[in-house]
Protein backbone atom coordinates (compact mmCIF):
# COMPACT_ATOMS: atom_id res chain seq x y z
CA UNK A 1 0.00 0.00 0.00
CA UNK A 2 1.66 3.23 -0.62
CA UNK A 3 2.03 6.64 1.04
CA UNK A 4 -1.94 7.31 1.28
CA UNK A 5 -3.52 10.80 2.84
CA UNK A 6 -4.87 10.60 6.23
CA UNK A 7 -8.60 10.12 4.89
CA UNK A 8 -11.22 8.24 7.26
CA UNK A 9 -11.45 5.43 5.08
CA UNK A 10 -7.62 5.10 5.06
CA UNK A 11 -7.55 4.96 8.64
CA UNK A 12 -10.08 2.52 8.62
CA UNK A 13 -8.21 0.48 6.67
CA UNK A 14 -4.83 1.28 8.35
CA UNK A 15 -6.56 0.21 11.77
CA UNK A 16 -7.63 -3.02 9.97
CA UNK A 17 -4.29 -3.90 8.80
CA UNK A 18 -2.98 -3.66 12.09
CA UNK A 19 -5.98 -5.93 13.75
CA UNK A 20 -4.79 -8.24 11.01
CA UNK A 21 -1.03 -7.79 12.00
CA UNK A 22 0.18 -5.39 9.50
CA UNK A 23 2.73 -2.91 9.86
CA UNK A 24 1.48 0.97 9.50
CA UNK A 25 3.80 4.35 9.59
CA UNK A 26 1.82 7.03 11.14
CA UNK A 27 2.58 10.29 12.23
CA UNK A 28 2.69 11.77 15.98
CA UNK A 29 3.13 14.96 17.35
CA UNK A 30 7.02 14.17 17.81
CA UNK A 31 8.21 11.73 14.72
CA UNK A 32 6.50 9.47 12.58
CA UNK A 33 6.38 5.82 14.33
CA UNK A 34 6.49 2.37 13.04
CA UNK A 35 3.37 0.15 14.36
CA UNK A 36 1.91 -2.93 15.27
CA UNK A 37 -0.95 -4.76 17.09
CA UNK A 38 1.05 -4.63 20.93
CA UNK A 39 -0.66 -7.79 21.84
CA UNK A 40 0.60 -9.59 18.40
CA UNK A 41 4.49 -10.91 18.99
CA UNK A 42 4.43 -11.64 15.29
CA UNK A 43 3.73 -8.45 14.14
CA UNK A 44 5.92 -6.69 16.92
CA UNK A 45 8.91 -9.32 15.39
CA UNK A 46 8.33 -7.44 11.93
CA UNK A 47 8.94 -3.61 13.43
CA UNK A 48 12.29 -5.29 14.54
CA UNK A 49 12.85 -7.43 11.64
CA UNK A 50 12.04 -3.93 9.25
CA UNK A 51 14.07 -1.34 11.45
CA UNK A 52 17.09 -4.01 11.99
CA UNK A 53 16.73 -3.13 15.39
CA UNK A 54 18.34 -5.09 18.25
CA UNK A 55 15.68 -7.03 20.08
CA UNK A 56 17.46 -5.60 23.71
CA UNK A 57 16.24 -2.27 22.93
CA UNK A 58 12.42 -1.82 24.01
CA UNK A 59 9.48 0.05 22.17
CA UNK A 60 7.15 2.33 23.11
CA UNK A 61 3.28 1.43 23.43
CA UNK A 62 1.05 3.79 22.31
CA UNK A 63 -2.62 4.20 23.89
CA UNK A 64 -5.35 6.21 23.24
CA UNK A 65 -6.58 7.04 26.84
CA UNK A 66 -6.46 5.52 30.05
CA UNK A 67 -8.39 2.72 29.70
CA UNK A 68 -6.36 1.15 27.24
CA UNK A 69 -3.15 2.30 29.41
CA UNK A 70 -4.88 -0.27 32.18
CA UNK A 71 -4.85 -3.17 29.36
CA UNK A 72 -0.95 -2.77 29.51
CA UNK A 73 0.34 -1.75 32.82
CA UNK A 74 -0.74 -2.52 36.31
CA UNK A 75 -0.41 -1.01 39.75
CA UNK A 76 -0.26 2.59 38.06
CA UNK A 77 1.07 4.77 40.92
CA UNK A 78 -0.26 8.05 42.00
CA UNK A 79 2.94 9.43 40.90
CA UNK A 80 2.14 8.35 37.06
CA UNK A 81 -1.43 9.45 37.63
CA UNK A 82 -0.57 13.32 38.61
CA UNK A 83 1.78 13.04 35.36
CA UNK A 84 -0.43 11.79 33.45
CA UNK A 85 -2.99 14.49 34.24
CA UNK A 86 -0.66 17.46 33.15
CA UNK A 87 0.83 15.77 30.53
CA UNK A 88 -1.48 13.48 28.50
CA UNK A 89 -1.86 13.35 25.72
CA UNK A 90 1.41 14.62 25.00
CA UNK A 91 5.22 13.97 23.97
CA UNK A 92 6.23 12.41 27.53
CA UNK A 93 6.87 8.43 27.80
CA UNK A 94 5.92 6.95 31.34
CA UNK A 95 8.01 3.40 32.46
CA UNK A 96 5.25 1.40 34.20
CA UNK A 97 5.24 -2.03 35.67
CA UNK A 98 3.52 -4.30 32.36
CA UNK A 99 0.69 -6.74 32.48
CA UNK A 100 1.80 -10.41 31.36
CA UNK A 101 -0.17 -9.95 28.14
CA UNK A 102 2.28 -7.52 26.58
CA UNK A 103 4.92 -9.50 24.76
CA UNK A 104 8.20 -9.36 26.38
CA UNK A 105 9.52 -8.58 23.13
CA UNK A 106 7.86 -5.20 23.00
CA UNK A 107 9.80 -4.65 26.65
CA UNK A 108 13.12 -6.57 25.76
CA UNK A 109 12.10 -9.08 28.51
CA UNK A 110 12.08 -6.28 31.08
CA UNK A 111 9.00 -6.37 34.04
CA UNK A 112 8.24 -2.64 32.64
CA UNK A 113 6.88 -1.17 29.43
CA UNK A 114 7.32 2.32 27.99
CA UNK A 115 3.67 4.03 27.70
CA UNK A 116 2.86 7.33 26.06
CA UNK A 117 -0.59 8.94 24.97
CA UNK A 118 0.23 10.88 21.80
CA UNK A 119 -1.45 14.08 21.40
CA UNK A 120 -1.68 13.93 17.38
CA UNK A 121 -5.58 13.50 16.08
CA UNK A 122 -4.21 11.13 13.17
CA UNK A 123 -2.44 8.73 16.02
CA UNK A 124 -5.31 8.49 18.37
CA UNK A 125 -7.33 8.26 15.53
CA UNK A 126 -5.63 5.02 14.44
CA UNK A 127 -5.09 3.68 17.94
CA UNK A 128 -9.27 4.37 18.78
CA UNK A 129 -10.14 2.54 15.24
CA UNK A 130 -7.38 -0.19 15.71
CA UNK A 131 -9.41 -0.60 19.22
CA UNK A 132 -5.75 -1.82 20.57
CA UNK A 133 -2.57 -0.23 21.86
CA UNK A 134 0.44 0.02 19.23
CA UNK A 135 3.90 -0.72 19.47
CA UNK A 136 5.66 1.71 17.90
CA UNK A 137 9.19 3.03 17.49
CA UNK A 138 10.33 5.62 14.99
CA UNK A 139 9.72 5.20 11.87
CA UNK A 140 13.49 4.69 10.39
CA UNK A 141 16.45 1.87 9.98
CA UNK A 142 17.83 1.83 13.52
CA UNK A 143 20.10 4.03 14.67
CA UNK A 144 19.62 6.45 11.37
CA UNK A 145 17.62 9.73 11.56
CA UNK A 146 14.25 10.09 12.80
CA UNK A 147 11.65 10.84 10.09
CA UNK A 148 9.97 13.91 10.57
CA UNK A 149 7.34 13.10 7.34
CA UNK A 150 5.98 10.22 4.77
CA UNK A 151 8.78 11.01 2.68
CA UNK A 152 11.19 10.35 5.08
CA UNK A 153 9.87 6.77 5.71
CA UNK A 154 9.12 6.16 2.25
CA UNK A 155 12.52 7.03 1.33
CA UNK A 156 14.29 4.97 3.81
CA UNK A 157 11.75 2.10 4.62
CA UNK A 158 9.81 1.69 1.45
CA UNK A 159 7.28 -1.50 0.58
CA UNK A 160 8.68 -2.81 3.78
CA UNK A 161 6.04 -0.99 5.31
CA UNK A 162 2.56 -2.10 4.93
CA UNK A 163 1.16 0.95 4.62
CA UNK A 164 2.14 5.14 5.51
CA UNK A 165 -0.09 7.60 6.68
CA UNK A 166 0.73 10.77 5.37
CA UNK A 167 -0.30 13.83 8.50
CA UNK A 168 2.42 16.52 6.97
CA UNK A 169 5.42 17.74 8.71
CA UNK A 170 5.38 16.52 12.53
CA UNK A 171 5.44 19.41 15.47
CA UNK A 172 7.91 18.84 17.52
CA UNK A 173 10.56 17.23 15.70
CA UNK A 174 12.20 15.06 18.10
CA UNK A 175 10.84 12.29 20.11
CA UNK A 176 9.23 12.08 23.54
CA UNK A 177 10.61 12.40 26.72
CA UNK A 178 11.25 9.07 28.75
CA UNK A 179 10.93 9.24 32.75
CA UNK A 180 10.46 6.06 34.63
CA UNK A 181 9.40 6.49 38.46
CA UNK A 182 10.36 3.18 40.19
CA UNK A 183 12.62 2.53 42.14
CA UNK A 184 13.15 6.57 42.11
CA UNK A 185 11.62 9.17 39.23
CA UNK A 186 14.59 9.46 36.94
CA UNK A 187 14.67 11.15 33.20
CA UNK A 188 15.70 8.34 30.93
CA UNK A 189 15.53 10.54 27.73
CA UNK A 190 15.54 13.90 26.93
CA UNK A 191 12.32 15.15 24.51
CA UNK A 192 9.58 16.94 23.43
CA UNK A 193 9.07 18.24 27.30
CA UNK A 194 11.68 20.32 28.90
CA UNK A 195 12.61 18.14 32.34
CA UNK A 196 11.99 21.04 34.40
CA UNK A 197 8.56 20.97 33.34
CA UNK A 198 7.74 17.40 34.66
CA UNK A 199 10.48 18.41 37.77
CA UNK A 200 7.36 21.54 38.42
CA UNK A 201 5.00 19.06 38.33
CA UNK A 202 6.28 15.56 39.90
CA UNK A 203 9.30 17.53 41.90
CA UNK A 204 13.16 16.53 41.19
CA UNK A 205 13.84 13.68 38.78
CA UNK A 206 17.86 11.65 38.92
CA UNK A 207 19.36 12.87 35.58
CA UNK A 208 22.06 11.93 33.39
CA UNK A 209 21.93 8.31 34.54
CA UNK A 210 24.99 6.20 32.54
CA UNK A 211 23.39 4.80 29.02
CA UNK A 212 22.70 1.07 29.88
CA UNK A 213 24.78 -1.96 27.51
CA UNK A 214 20.63 -3.37 27.27
CA UNK A 215 18.71 0.23 27.33
CA UNK A 216 15.87 0.57 30.22
CA UNK A 217 14.61 2.46 27.33
CA UNK A 218 14.35 3.45 23.53
CA UNK A 219 17.13 6.28 22.33
CA UNK A 220 19.96 5.65 25.14
CA UNK A 221 22.65 4.37 23.42
CA UNK A 222 25.56 6.07 22.52
CA UNK A 223 24.92 6.06 18.94
CA UNK A 224 21.95 6.98 17.96
CA UNK A 225 20.16 9.23 15.48
CA UNK A 226 22.96 9.26 13.13
CA UNK A 227 22.95 10.36 9.43
CA UNK A 228 24.83 8.15 6.96
CA UNK A 229 27.69 10.86 6.05
CA UNK A 230 29.98 12.20 9.74
CA UNK A 231 28.55 14.54 11.84
CA UNK A 232 30.76 16.88 14.62
CA UNK A 233 29.77 19.38 16.82
CA UNK A 234 31.40 23.03 16.62
CA UNK A 235 31.01 25.73 18.79
CA UNK A 236 31.69 28.60 16.51
CA UNK A 237 31.30 27.46 12.64
CA UNK A 238 32.67 30.85 11.80
CA UNK A 239 36.29 30.05 13.82
CA UNK A 240 36.21 26.33 11.29
CA UNK A 241 38.69 27.06 9.22
CA UNK A 242 38.06 28.06 5.61
CA UNK A 243 40.32 24.35 4.21
CA UNK A 244 37.43 22.17 6.19
CA UNK A 245 34.19 24.35 5.57
CA UNK A 246 34.57 23.14 1.56
CA UNK A 247 32.94 20.14 0.73
CA UNK A 248 31.14 20.00 4.03
CA UNK A 249 27.85 20.49 4.88
CA UNK A 250 26.75 23.31 7.82
CA UNK A 251 23.54 22.62 10.32
CA UNK A 252 23.80 26.48 11.97
CA UNK A 253 21.62 27.85 14.78
CA UNK A 254 20.90 31.27 13.74
CA UNK A 255 22.70 32.23 10.90
CA UNK A 256 24.69 30.20 8.29
CA UNK A 257 28.66 31.10 7.37
CA UNK A 258 30.39 31.76 4.02
CA UNK A 259 32.52 28.78 2.80
CA UNK A 260 30.36 25.62 3.20
CA UNK A 261 28.86 23.11 0.50
CA UNK A 262 25.66 23.03 1.66
CA UNK A 263 23.89 25.06 4.65
CA UNK A 264 20.61 25.19 6.69
CA UNK A 265 19.59 27.21 9.55
CA UNK A 266 17.49 25.93 12.17
CA UNK A 267 15.83 29.14 13.68
CA UNK A 268 17.06 32.27 12.28
CA UNK A 269 15.45 33.72 15.67
CA UNK A 270 17.13 31.82 18.50
CA UNK A 271 13.44 30.15 18.96
CA UNK A 272 14.90 26.60 20.27
CA UNK A 273 11.36 24.94 19.76
CA UNK A 274 11.54 25.86 16.15
CA UNK A 275 14.98 24.97 16.09
CA UNK A 276 14.14 21.19 17.30
CA UNK A 277 11.08 20.80 14.77
CA UNK A 278 13.71 21.35 12.03
CA UNK A 279 16.42 19.42 13.55
CA UNK A 280 15.94 16.13 11.78
CA UNK A 281 14.42 16.98 8.75
CA UNK A 282 17.59 19.79 7.48
CA UNK A 283 19.74 16.88 8.72
CA UNK A 284 18.07 14.70 6.50
CA UNK A 285 18.58 17.22 3.71
CA UNK A 286 22.17 18.03 4.26
CA UNK A 287 22.76 13.61 4.37
CA UNK A 288 21.51 14.05 0.92
CA UNK A 289 23.22 16.71 -0.33
CA UNK A 290 26.67 14.91 -1.09
CA UNK A 291 28.71 17.16 1.61
CA UNK A 292 31.75 14.73 2.88
CA UNK A 293 30.40 16.02 6.30
CA UNK A 294 28.29 17.67 8.46
CA UNK A 295 28.88 20.44 10.66
CA UNK A 296 26.64 20.73 13.68
CA UNK A 297 26.66 23.83 15.53
CA UNK A 298 26.08 24.01 19.18
CA UNK A 299 22.68 25.22 20.92
CA UNK A 300 22.04 26.03 24.08
CA UNK A 301 21.20 24.15 26.45
CA UNK A 302 17.99 25.27 27.97
CA UNK A 303 14.91 23.90 27.75
CA UNK A 304 14.03 21.27 24.63
CA UNK A 305 17.67 22.24 23.07
CA UNK A 306 19.34 19.77 25.96
CA UNK A 307 17.19 17.39 23.80
CA UNK A 308 18.57 18.88 20.55
CA UNK A 309 22.20 18.56 22.16
CA UNK A 310 21.38 14.82 23.44
CA UNK A 311 20.30 14.15 19.70
CA UNK A 312 23.46 15.55 17.96
CA UNK A 313 26.33 13.64 20.78
CA UNK A 314 24.56 10.64 19.68
CA UNK A 315 24.44 11.36 16.15
CA UNK A 316 28.25 12.40 16.03
CA UNK A 317 29.63 9.25 18.39
CA UNK A 318 31.50 7.18 16.16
Amino acid sequence: MPVVPATSENLDRAAALLRRGGIVAFPTETVYGLGANAFDARAVARIFEIKARPAFDPLIVHVSDEAMLERVAENVPAIARKLIAAFWPGPLTIVLHKRTNVPDLVTAGLPTVAVRMPAHPIARTLIERAETPIAAPSANPFGYLSPTQAAHVERMLGDRVDCIIDGGVTEHGVESTIVMLEPQPALLRHGAIPVEAIEASIGPLARDLPDEARPLAPGRLARHYSPRIPIRIVDDPARVPESERAGAALLAFRAPVPGYFEARVLSAAGDLREAAAHLFEYLHELDASGASRIDAERVPKDGIGIAIMDRLQRAGSR
